[in-house]
């Protein structure tokens, strides 16, 4: 018969084999058709699909249905669970994660957004000091640094042929990167945010993306109408019909990759998170580097080797930390009752330890016979 440890340990690999594996398939092919649909002309005349703000609202008016259609079906509560107004700010936040990230492939290659991805880690430590009040370790800080350099090296020097289907010319690397940096701000406030209702609120998964994608559907249905987009977005899709298959693909596995970002972050944390991230990434990269036919100068697959190596680099030594040598004789001897007298009943509390993952550390705080 399997120990309680072994079951939990059992458990919790499964659940992370479950968020890698859906968060792996469902991300890889929402970046290929993401690229696809921004930089690919459509038709005989070449036309460009410029409307990212459309493929905001699609994306989120799926899932929003989807999570509703969850929610009645577990026969669980529609109401909010937090106030309205921190739904609506996370909806803001992801919005404008999302927009940037679309508008971003206009001006830089799939590959450089993907590796600037990377740095995700970085405004998630600093709105985890602002909005969770973590501590992290120096060694965080220098993991940070490497990801950081990693990625300047590979946004600074590209290949001289790596031409923007919109200019007639490079890539427009400062546009494209200050949209980037709008990009990894807004999103590392967005899963920090979720991390805390989460928390704060022990709330349901689809509860929370429920009301996050209705706000995200007014709000991007609202702007759609001011910039004067949507008739025009509709009049692209009508007249190139495999534009249309391709949002619709587009929304269905968006949708599914939003449930898997959820559970992971209400599982694992949000910085947990953006390490699962890292490895997705890295094959993005490659399949968007044989798909479309991106060049990668030596000094960029240097970049990328820094980035990636110390990503991982990281993680391996995080689990080698983690892991506890057993007590000694001395250590059981001290914490054995003395013989005759009942073991002492302690209340226990729990203490967030400094390391830059999400951990809990059982601490005695008082004791009684």
């Amino acid at each position: 018969m399997d120990s309680p440890v072994v079951a939990v340990k059992d458990n919790k690999l499964l659940k992370g084999a479950f968020a890698v594996g859906g968060i792996m398939v469902t991300l890889v092919i929402y970046g290929l058709l993401q690229e696809k649909l921004m930089r690919i002309p459509y038709g005989q005349n070449k036309e460009f699909f410029t409307f990212s703000l459309f493929l905001v609202f699609c994306n989120r008016l799926t899932t929003s249905a989807v999570s509703a259609a969850s929610l009645v079906a577990s026969k669980k509560a529609l109401d909010p669970v937090a106030p309205v107004y921190k739904y609506c700010l996370v909806s803001v936040t992801n919005i404008l994660t999302t927009t940037c990230q679309y508008e971003a492939l206009k001006y830089v290659s799939f590959p450089v957004q993907t590796l600037a991805k990377c740095a995700k880690m970085i405004p998630v430590m600093i709105w985890g000091s602002i909005i969770m009040q973590k501590r992290y370790k120096g060694l965080d800080y220098l993991w940070a640094v490497l990801v950081t350099v990693g990625c300047s090296v590979f946004i600074l020097y590209p290949a001289g042929d790596d031409i923007s289907p919109y200019k007639k010319g490079r890539e427009s690397t400062v546009w494209g990167m200050s949209l980037m940096a709008g990009y990894l701000g807004f999103d590392g406030f967005t899963s920090t945010f979720q991390d805390k209702l989460f928390k704060g609120y022990n709330m349901e998964i689809h509860n929370q993306i429920f009301y996050t994608t209705l706000c995200s559907c007014v709000l991007s249905l609202t702007g759609l109408v001011l910039q004067g987009q949507l008739l025009a977005a509709i009049d692209f899709i009508h007249r190139h019909n495999d534009c249309l298959y391709d949002i619709v693909l587009l929304s269905i596995v968006a949708t599914a990759s939003q449930f898997f970002i959820s559970y992971t972050i209400r599982t694992f944390g949000a910085l947990t998170f953006a390490t699962i991230m890292t490895t997705r990434q890295l094959i993005s990269i490659l399949l968007s580097c044989l798909w479309f036919a991106h060049p990668l100068s030596p000094l960029q697959w240097l970049g990328a080797v820094i980035v990636f190596g110390s990503l991982y680099a990281k993680s391996f030594l995080r689990d080698n930390t983690q892991k506890s040598p057993p007590p000694t004789d001395e250590q059981d001897k001290e914490l054995a009752p003395l013989k005759g007298n009942p073991p002492a009943l302690c209340i226990t509390r729990q203490v967030p330890s400094s390391q830059a993952f999400p951990q809990w550390h059982i601490m005695p705080s008082k004791c009684t016979s």
